[in-house]
């Protein structure tokens, strides 16, 4: 069971990289311009094409990758400090 925890968040840490990196890429990439709703919408397209809305949408893309960091960092403290305390557990019996 423990290992299904480790990997869960592992993905999870997966997904935040990953969708952070698209949102930091994507707006400013010719997918943004030309997508469905920019062409169909005049208004929807103005406004996306903004470069402060670009902007803020590649900031929800910064805030993804650190809470991926920071969630990845977390998990492998977690895991040496498990560890530590497995090897001091062992050497606790061996005494």
């Amino acid at each position: 069971m423990h290992s299904m925890g480790w990997l869960s968040r592992l993905l999870f840490v997966l997904l935040y990289l990953e969708v952070g990196f698209a949102l930091l890429v994507v707006p400013w990439s010719m997918f943004w311009d030309r997508n469905y709703f920019a062409q169909t919408l005049p208004a929807v397209g103005s406004i996306i094409t903004n470069d402060f809305v670009r902007g803020a949408v590649s900031g929800l893309g910064l805030v993804n990758i650190g809470v991926g960091i920071s969630e990845l960092v977390a998990m492998l403290l977690a895991r040496h400090h498990e560890s530590e305390v497995t090897t001091l557990r062992t050497s606790a019996y061996e005494d």
